[in-house]
């Protein structure tokens, strides 16, 4: 989730093309969180969306320290926002579910609770061996970050679509000389 969340709000290149941050913050918010979790509530305010967009950012930068072996400048940010965010595991129980575990007080405000998460979340991989399976998109002019989860630990690509892209124009390149 905290992936997706990053790639639908932070400003870079995606598929190729330049993709600035939304003109419409909390749409876009809504549409990668409901994604995910389709139980998930109504849209944030424009503040609130605001404040995660700038956490966001600042995780997907810290997912580009890793991509290039800075993993100290990552874990140094990741920390930074989770204290900034207020991140502490803490057990809940609420709308009839059973109990589980949020890494945020359970009356943090949306935009900490989401980052908390988010960060946690990213700490979680740099704090162990998947560190290696986190990466951005190896495509020409695509800079979204993603997490290999196939048996083989090879992707290196963040969709389908920028992998097919790139070997298309391999594939033309090697026809035309």
């Amino acid at each position: 989730m905290a992936l997706a969340l990053m790639n639908e709000v932070s400003p870079g290149c995606r598929r190729g093309r330049e993709f600035p941050a939304p003109d419409d913050l909390p749409k876009a918010m809504t549409r990668a969180i409901a994604s995910v979790n389709p139980k998930w509530g109504g849209p944030p305010n424009d503040a609130a969306a605001a404040r995660l967009a700038a956490w966001a950012v600042r995780l997907h930068q810290a997912v580009r320290a890793v991509d290039v072996g800075d993993v100290d400048t990552a874990c140094v940010e990741v920390n930074q926002v989770m204290r900034e965010a207020g991140a502490l595991p803490t057990l809940a129980r609420h709308d009839n579910e059973p109990w589980h575990l949020h890494f945020h007080a359970v009356d943090a405000p949306w935009d900490e609770s989401w980052a908390a998460s988010m960060a946690t979340s990213l700490a979680i991989v740099l704090g162990n061996t998947t560190i290696e399976r986190l990466g951005i998109c190896n495509a020409t002019a695509c800079d979204r970050a993603y997490l290999d989860v196939s048996r083989n630990g090879t992707r290196r690509f963040c969709s389908t679509a920028c992998q097919n892209r790139v070997k298309a124009a391999a594939f033309r390149a090697r026809q035309s000389g």
